[in-house]
């Protein structure tokens, strides 16, 4: 089923056109006056039934944060959950994708079974209100318990956030496991001694070696934040609450100055070693 629904932002649209189908959103698309009559349908209902699905979307459910816009059908076949390695000549990556319902399973489980978590690490993205900047968030030197108990309580606001990707670093075996922007998880190590485990561990949360992995990375796609979720600011005032330092200020090439003033995270600095 197609609908056209409103909201003050994304998230708040998907959420309201998931509540009136009762099932989970597989695509979306910016709706525009000539797909949908908004003065009229749209101004006097919160959901408006457009009919059927043209393109015949697989039915694959995104984890939160992230969908393929709409006409990408053909490009997503074989979207499904899975890992694949990445050829790379320095580097050792693997990258997993599951569902909805199995991602923060997938992300904390892994976590979990880590030898060692050092640091948590959060980028607020540059397209996050179209700021035009990446604010890096950074831990003091904790451990896996910690970050486990955080994004848990987070598990919402952090991992279902589309314009955020969070990093948990292994400094013993150089390697980072990160939750990307498009809900893949990347592990990537300047060295193999743990590839067998990784691999394992994969097996145990039933994500199978598949070949190729269909990722929203591959297709068109949008990113948004949950309906019940902080705008940037409010995400970093908390995140400064939390007792994550900003180490970094990255701005977007040909971002206008001051974008990420006038519409970033205006936490204060901890210029605190």
């Amino acid at each position: 089923m197609l609908v056209a629904a409103i909201g003050e932002h994304l998230g708040v649209a998907i959420a309201a056109a998931e509540a009136h189908t009762k099932s989970y959103a597989i695509a979306a698309e910016v709706a525009t006056g000539e797909v949908v009559p908004l003065g009229e349908s749209v101004g006097k209902a919160e959901v408006v039934v457009l009919g059927d699905d043209p393109d015949a979307t697989p039915e694959f459910r995104w984890p939160a944060g992230a969908l393929p816009r709409l006409g990408t059908a053909g490009q997503l076949a074989g979207a499904r959950r899975g890992y694949r390695t990445h050829p790379d000549p320095k580097l050792l990556v693997i990258e997993a994708q599951t569902d909805a319902e199995h991602l923060v399973d997938l992300y904390l489980g892994l976590i979990e079974r880590l030898p060692a978590a050092d640091n948590l690490e959060i980028r607020v993205l540059d397209h996050f209100e179209d700021a035009g900047q990446t604010d890096v968030w950074l831990t003091s030197r904790v451990n896996a318990k910690k970050i486990l108990r955080f994004l848990d309580d987070h598990d919402v606001e952090i991992l279902g956030n589309g314009h955020v990707e969070v990093s948990v670093y292994v400094r013993a075996h150089k390697a980072t496991l990160r939750l990307t922007e498009h809900k893949t998880v990347l592990w990537l190590a300047e060295e193999r001694a743990l590839e067998r485990e990784v691999i394992g561990w994969l097996g145990e949360l039933a994500v199978p070696r598949v070949d190729p992995l269909v990722t929203l990375e591959d297709v068109p796609h949008l990113h948004y934040r949950p309906a019940k979720s902080r705008d940037r600011k409010k995400l970093g005032e908390e995140l400064y609450r939390q007792r994550l330092r900003r180490v970094d200020t990255v701005v977007r090439d040909g971002a206008r100055d001051g974008a990420g003033e006038a519409d970033g995270a205006a936490a204060p600095r901890d210029t605190d070693g």
